[in-house]
């Protein structure tokens, strides 16, 4: 991730969380602004990684979430 635009991707989190957005409203236009990344990448096997990892669903990574905080305890 580019490291210059992570404030603004954090500002855009916090403005939405404070407007009563769901986790899954947030997980949704994060993909949308991951996508939106993606496209600018330069290599072509970049690109079609990053998509793919902005494509995962709401519940699958809510799945990893809980075994990874279910780990970690």
């Amino acid at each position: 991730m580019n490291v210059r635009i992570l404030p603004t991707a954090v500002a855009a989190a916090a403005l939405m969380a404070a407007t009563g957005c769901t986790t899954q409203q947030l997980y949704t236009t994060g993909q949308s602004w991951q996508r939106n990344q993606c496209t600018q990448l330069m290599d072509q096997q970049e690109r079609e990684r990053c998509m793919a990892n902005a494509g995962s669903s709401y519940e699958t990574y809510k799945k990893q979430s809980d075994q990874e905080n279910s780990q970690g305890k």
